[in-house]
C-alpha cells in the first residue's frame, strides 16, 4: 500500500484506516508519498507510532486495523502524529452484544509433520522430560533449593531430566475462598502436566492446603511419577527428599523422545512489552502459526482478557456457536466487573512502555494483541485453571500480567508458550516461553533473550516468514532450549484476588 520509495517507513494495516504507521522513526519535514496522498510529517514520528492520513476533527474516531482505537480530543492535520496526547479511548464498562457469526478460517494443507516429544501412560505427549518440585505452601521453597542442589551434586553427569524446576509461589496458607481454590488448582494443573517426567510434590505439614487435600483434588496420577513428602513428618527433610527424587529419576531413564504428531501439540499464545509493530509483524506471525498447527489437528490457547476489551466482539463474530459466543461475553463482562468491583477503569491499559513503542488506547493494544489468534473458529472458552478441552482455539480467563497469564496456559496444558514482544523481557514460565521480538534492534540488542525475530515480515512475506518460525517451533519441541531455558529462568505465578489472613 505504500509508495515503493517508503515502503519501509510507512504502511496501512486495512483499506478504511484513518491512519499508517511509521515502520521506521521518520524526522520531522519528512515528505511520504502514500497511494495519491501526500504526507509532510510535523514532527518526529517514532517507529510504530501513528500519522493521521488526511485532516480530522476533533471527536472523530481513528480507524486502524479497520476499526475504531478511540477518538480524537483535537483537530489533526495530514502528517500529524495521533498518540496519547490527542486520541482517547471509547472503552467504558460492560456492554451488550449479538452473535453475528463471520468466521473464515484460512486452513493449509495436511503436511504430517512430526516433533520429537515424550508420549505419556495418560496419551498426552510432553516437549521436555522435566522435574518439578511442587511446593504445598511458600514455606518450604527455601528447603526445596537445597534438595535440588544435593541432588544435583550427586548427578553432576547422569541426569536424567532436561530440568529441575521448583514451582516457587508465596501462597497455600493464610488464604480463603477462591484464592485457596485458585492456589490448589494450579499446582494439581502442574502435577498433571505433560512436560513432567517426575514430580515431588513438598508440604510442610500445618497448612492450609495439606498434601492429604491437594492429594485428593488430583483424581488418578501415576504413582510412580508423583511423590509426596511433608517436611514435619521427617527427621531429615533433605535426606528424605533426595531419596524419592532418585526414585524418580530411574523411572526417567526409561523415557525417550519418539516421533509424534503435530496434533499432540497445545501452543500458548501471548504478549507482553508490545509496541506499534506487534499488530503488524510478532503477533500475525502468532496467528499465522496458529491457524497452521489447528489445520494439523494441534491446539492453540489465547488469554489475557483485558486486551481482549474493543476488540472482543472480533472473537466472538468467530464463535463455533451460541454457546461459545455467550461464554466469551461472559468472560468479557465478568473480567471488566472485576475491574468496576475495585473501582478501576476497564481502559487502564495501555502500560508506559507500550506507549512509548507506538500503542495509545486499550483498543490499539487489544485490536494487535488478538491478532495472535489467526482466523481460525473459537470453540471453548476456559475458565481460570482448567485444562484444555477441544481441539482448536481455545480462550482462557487470565489477567494480562505476562508471569500469571503464561502460568495459566502452561496449567491449561499448553507444552509451550510463543511470547511477542516489542520492549523485550528476560522471564519465562515454568514451561519452554519462545520469545518472538516485533523488531529487529530488540532482537539484535537482546539475542540473549530474544528467539526469533518477526521484525523480517517488514522486509519480507508471511510466506517465506511462517516456515522458518514453524521449523523453529518443531526443534524446540523437540528438544532445543529456548532462552528463558538456557537462562535458568522458569516461573510460576498464580492469580490472587481476595483477603490474606
Amino acid at each position: 500500500m505504500t509508495d515503493p520509495d517508503f515502503s519501509t517507513r510507512i504502511i496501512q494495516l486495512h483499506p478504511q484506516d484513518s491512519v499508517v504507521v511509521a515502520t521506521t522513526t521518520i524526522p520531522t519535514n519528512t515528505t511520504l508519498r502514500f497511494d495519491d496522498v501526500t504526507l509532510t510529517t510535523f514532527e518526529e514520528i517514532p517507529l510504530g507510532h501513528k500519522i493521521a492520513l488526511s485532516d480530522l476533527s476533533a471527536g472523530a474516531d481513528v480507524i486502524k486495523y479497520g476499526y475504531p482505537i478511540g477518538h480524537l480530543l483535537t483537530d489533526v492535520k495530514a502528517g500529524q502524529w495521533i498518540h496519547t496526547h490527542n486520541i482517547k479511548t471509547n472503552l467504558s464498562g460492560e456492554e451488550s452484544y449479538q452473535y453475528l457469526p463471520k468466521s473464515r478460517p484460512i486452513v493449509y494443507p495436511q503436511e504430517n509433520r512430526t516433533f520429537q516429544g515424550y508420549l505419556r501412560e495418560d496419551g498426552q505427549a510432553g516437549i521436555r522430560n522435566d522435574l518439578f518440585i511442587v511446593p504445598t505452601v511458600g514455606c518450604v521453597n527455601g528447603i526445596a533449593e537445597l534438595i535440588i542442589q544435593e541432588f544435583k551434586k550427586r548427578h553432576a553427569d547422569d541426569n536424567p531430566f532436561d530440568h529441575l524446576t521448583i514451582l516457587k509461589h508465596p501462597y497455600g496458607c493464610s488464604q480463603l475462598g477462591k484464592d485457596h481454590e485458585n492456589t490448589k488448582k494450579i499446582l494439581a494443573d502442574a502435577i498433571h502436566h505433560p512436560n513432567a517426567g517426575g514430580m515431588l510434590v513438598f508440604g510442610l505439614g500445618c497448612e492450609n492446603n495439606t498434601i492429604q487435600e491437594l492429594k485428593a483434588s488430583l483424581n488418578k496420577y501415576n504413582k510412580q511419577r508423583v511423590k509426596f513428602l511433608t517436611a514435619q513428618d521427617v527427621t531429615d527433610e533433605i535426606a528424605h527428599g533426595v531419596s524419592l527424587l532418585e526414585e524418580l529419576a530411574e523411572i526417567a531413564r526409561r523415557d525417550f523422545r519418539v516421533p509424534v504428531p503435530l496434533d499432540k501439540l497445545t501452543i500458548g499464545l501471548k504478549c507482553g512489552g508490545s509496541d506499534g509493530l506487534s499488530g503488524i509483524t510478532a503477533n500475525p506471525l502468532l496467528g499465522a502459526f496458529s491457524d497452521y498447527l489447528i489445520s494439523q489437528g494441534g491446539s492453540t490457547i489465547l488469554t489475557e482478557v483485558p486486551e481482549m476489551f474493543g476488540a472482543e466482539q472480533v472473537l466472538m463474530a468467530r464463535a463455533e456457536n451460541q454457546e461459545v459466543f455467550e461464554s466469551i461475553v461472559r468472560l468479557i463482562n465478568d473480567f471488566k466487573q472485576y475491574f468496576l468491583s475495585y473501582n478501576e477503569p476497564v481502559y487502564e491499559n495501555p502500560s508506559p512502555g507500550n506507549k512509548a513503542g507506538g500503542i495509545s488506547t486499550l483498543e490499539d493494544k487489544s485490536l494487535g494483541c488478538t491478532q495472535k489468534a489467526g482466523n481460525s473458529t473459537v470453540v471453548d472458552v476456559l475458565a481460570y485453571g482448567e485444562k484444555v478441552r477441544k481441539t482448536g482455539l481455545s480462550l482462557l480467563e487470565a489477567p494480562g500480567n505476562d508471569l500469571v497469564a503464561a502460568s495459566a496456559l502452561a496449567s491449561a496444558d499448553c507444552q509451550l508458550v510463543l511470547f511477542t514482544t516489542g520492549r523485550g523481557t528476560p522471564f519465562g514460565s515454568y514451561v519452554p516461553t519462545l520469545k518472538v521480538s516485533t523488531n529487529t534492534p530488540l532482537f539484535e540488542r537482546k539475542q540473549h533473550w530474544m528467539d526469533f525475530d518477526a521484525g523480517e515480515l517488514l522486509t519480507q512475506s508471511m510466506a517465506e516468514v511462517l516456515p522458518l518460525f514453524i521449523d523453529k517451533i518443531i526443534r524446540v519441541a523437540s528438544g532445543e532450549e529456548t532462552k528463558n531455558e538456557a537462562n535458568d529462568v522458569r516461573e510460576l505465578a498464580i492469580f490472587k484476588n481476595g483477603v490474606t489472613l
